[in-house]
């Protein structure tokens, strides 16, 4: 089993910055990929970013695509989301999770971290 605790989340003003963290325990050798989502409330969740284990390769979703940053530190077993010029629509719960990629598609496996509100507001 892998656990998750994602970190970082809070209040931000529009066009802020804020920078989440995944620490991850457990059987993080066997991880092949990990990624980002989100779920804003009455919205289903959302995939965000994700990166590769091996080579550290990234994916984003348009809508956050030159504003947000994955990343990993492997001496940590942590992985990191940087958000720039946030927004209001980022408003949302953002989770973390372990996943793996098939056809260059990030797909996710069952581990996943309780979450961690970010929310954008003046």
């Amino acid at each position: 089993q892998v656990q998750l605790v994602e970190s970082g989340g809070g209040l931000v003003q529009p066009g802020g910055s804020l920078t989440l963290s995944c620490a991850a325990s457990g059987r993080v050798f066997a991880m092949n990929a990990m990624g980002w989502y989100r779920q804003a409330p009455g919205k289903p969740r959302e995939w965000v970013a994700s990166i590769t284990i091996t080579d550290s390769t990234t994916d984003y979703s348009t809508s956050v695509k030159g504003r947000f940053t994955i990343s990993r530190d492997s001496s940590k077993n942590t992985m990191y989301l940087q958000m720039t010029n946030l927004k209001p629509e980022d408003t949302a719960v953002y989770y973390c999770n372990t996943g793996k990629y098939n056809g260059g598609t990030y797909y996710s496996d069952a581990y996943w971290g309780p979450g961690t509100q970010v929310t954008v507001s003046s």
